[in-house]
């Protein structure tokens, strides 16, 4: 299971990995990988998070039990970058599924993997990263440390990743996907339009790998673009 931030070693000597799920994806920390174009190339592992999100520390003993145990959702709201205090965005965080199960979500399935992006931040800089992604995800997240399994098989390494856990102030929890639309329709913050981000996770999520898309971003965007149109054709 997930160590939290205080149960691993944060020697900022040590090389680590990042894991991201999110606007991640497509906007890289700083530093990663080793300078040279042709070798960052190769230092961008797209894989499979396929790890319970509790804040325990526990053993699995079969690689079997891990994959159907997390979701990807956009209950997270934004104040800081798509969205503002008085009228916050949405941004994706993970939940287990065994809560999700526990949710009247509208969109009643969820894959068996959340796919994503982890970068290799080399030594010299990881004090520098770890500043800019405290900020970068100051709003709801909390770090924590999991195994990353590449998409082509090779050994899973650890990885660290930032997550909005469903008992921090910003977790929102379902909403009626129309509703959701509309609201991430209307939604902009210091980053940018809400609906921008959706689009960027969407088409990222996509090009990742044939299996990596996820029906509840894809879902949402077509209801976002559906309703973008259904506005710009009214005020043409």
């Amino acid at each position: 299971m997930p160590a939290t931030a205080n149960t691993t070693n944060d020697d900022p000597a040590s090389e680590f990995w990042l894991y991201g799920y999110g606007s991640l994806i497509w906007k890289p920390p700083p530093h990663f990988g080793s300078g040279l174009g042709q070798w960052l190339c190769q230092e961008i592992l797209a894989g499979m998070f396929e790890e319970t999100l509790s804040l325990a520390i526990q053993i699995t003993p079969a690689f079997e039990s891990l994959l159907t145990h997390t979701y990807i959702l956009l209950h997270q709201a934004s104040e800081d970058h798509r969205g503002t205090p008085e009228a916050p965005g949405r941004v994706v965080t993970l939940i287990e599924r065994s809560y999700w199960e526990k949710l009247t979500d509208h969109h009643d399935s969820a894959p068996e993997k959340v796919w994503g992006v982890a970068y290799r931040i080399v030594p010299e800089k990881v004090s520098e990263v770890k500043e800019y992604l405290d900020i970068r995800e100051i709003n709801g997240y909390s770090i924590h440390y999991t195994p990353f399994y590449p998409a082509d098989g090779s050994t899973p390494m650890e990885t660290l990743v930032y997550i909005g856990t469903p008992d921090n102030e910003q977790f929102v929890g379902p909403q009626d996907p129309q509703k959701l639309a509309q609201h991430i329709l209307n939604s902009k913050g210091p980053s940018g339009l809400n609906r921008d981000y959706l689009y960027g996770l969407d088409t990222a999520l996509n090009e990742l790998s044939p299996d990596s898309g996820d029906y509840h971003v894809s879902d949402l965007a077509q209801r976002v673009r559906a309703l973008e149109h259904s506005v710009n054709g009214t005020s043409s």
